[in-house]
């Protein structure tokens, strides 16, 4: 493979007599129409040194102008004082983080941004597996672009049926050094992290990596899909591509801006399971919303009828329940084919307003009244994930949840910006 696409790292960790349940905290992009989390994790971490403080929770975007500079001046203070410490050493990190599904493992690198496109049709080695919605960008600019460290929620998965790249760390971390070991914050968990130095080490990570991508199309080489975080992402591949036009060719080798942070899993990780993301729709009569999607599969030469391999889609209105089946569909996944209806048909109906719900009673409750539809989606078969990707490029937005928003990844390590 001419280029790696993940490098080991230096990296910045919490000082040692650091509370890590209070140090590491979850993504900024969960519990974001609730509040009452964010002031729960504030007032559990008090003056406690914490990742809280580098990181704009997104229920607070509308307060961005004031909490940039707090966060700015948080990073400074953590370097000044040694609350966060460089790694003598440079590698990966082994995380093991254990939740009600088990026991999830992960790889944390840093990957080059070069490698990344996150454009519909892009052929790159790595790719967004959702759509990006390019406004939700600039915000997210303003926090990293001045920012002196970075931490991360990124996770990027690996379609590695051999368990040939992170398993077999795994199986020798009894001789790893080991760098925490803690208890989540509020119901996150248990994690655990090994030092991965040795070079032999991170050589049968490159070895595996090589022999996995000799098996891609070469004409459409997917080897990393990004299953969360893809915005945070593409931010970083944004600030980069503002930096490297100031840069001369050789300092651009090396420049910290070229790389981001993340975590690889191996998307057949027995305890990494998707959930659905629901759709409810305010604002339009069931009944004929239903007769609308019948002619929007007919359009597509799809049909309302039940097979062997049709769509399910429940849909839920004013106390009915319709199963739809949709057979010949275009679109791998039922997901894929309800969002392009709801895409296409909410443009002639700008009066209705759509909302992403995660769980089946959360929607049961939003449609008891009248003017909701709720669809309910069947569990993404995450085997469909990379096939998906590669036929019909990023998948529609709030296509999947990589478990629910407890389980996302927490803020730990950190690296240096500048």
């Amino acid at each position: 493979m001419n280029n790696p696409v993940i490098y080991p790292a230096q990296w910045l960790m919490p000082a040692p007599e650091t509370n890590l349940t209070a140090w590491a905290c979850v993504a900024c992009d969960q519990y974001t129409s609730q509040p009452a989390y964010w002031q729960e994790a504030d007032l559990l971490v008090g003056e406690q040194p914490s990742t809280l403080r580098f990181i704009l929770p997104e229920c607070y975007l509308s307060e961005s102008a004031q909490r940039i500079p707090q966060i700015q001046q948080a990073m400074q203070n953590a370097i000044a004082t040694g609350a966060v410490q460089p790694t003598p050493w440079q590698g990966f990190i082994l995380t093991e983080r254990t939740t009600q599904t088990g026991a999830r493992l992960g790889l944390v690198a840093v990957i080059d941004l070069e490698c990344y496109d996150y454009h519909k049709g892009s052929k790159s080695l790595v790719r967004a597996t959702e759509e990006t919605i390019e406004s939700r960008i600039p915000p997210r600019v303003q926090v990293r672009k001045d920012a002196l460290l970075e931490t991360s929620h990124v996770l990027m998965l690996l379609d590695d049926p051999m368990h040939s790249v992170v398993e077999p760390l795994h199986e020798k971390r009894d001789e790893l050094e080991k760098l925490y070991d803690f208890p989540l914050m509020m119901g996150g968990g248990h994690l655990t992290g090994y030092a991965v130095k040795d070079p032999a080490d991170i050589q049968a990570v490159y070895s595996a990596l090589d022999q996995l991508h000799a098996r891609l199309d070469p004409n459409n080489p997917l080897l990393f899909a990004v299953g969360d975080g893809n915005h945070s992402l593409a931010t970083a591949k944004a600030i980069w591509e503002s930096v490297k036009p100031t840069l001369t060719y050789e300092q651009t080798a090396n420049h910290p801006a070229r790389f981001a942070m993340v975590e690889v899993e191996n998307i057949h990780d027995d305890a990494l399971v998707f959930e659905p993301i629901h759709r409810v729709l305010f604002g339009y009569d069931g009944d004929d919303l239903l007769d609308e999607i019948a002619r929007f599969a007919a359009e597509k030469g799809a049909a309302i009828a039940s097979d062997e391999n049709a769509q399910e889609i429940t849909v839920v209105f004013e106390g009915k329940e319709v199963e739809l089946s949709i057979s010949g569909s275009p679109y791998t996944m039922a997901v894929g084919t309800l969002q392009a209806f709801l895409d296409q048909w909410m443009k002639q109906h700008p009066e209705t307003k759509l909302d992403y719900i995660h769980g089946e009673t959360a929607v049961q409750e939003l449609v008891k009244g009248e003017g909701a539809i709720g669809f309910l989606l069947p569990a993404p078969d995450k085997s469909d994930l990379f096939t998906t990707v590669i036929r019909e490029g990023a998948m529609p937005r709030k296509s999947f949840s990589m478990g629910e928003a407890h389980e996302k990844r927490y803020y730990m390590e950190c690296r240096k910006l500048r």
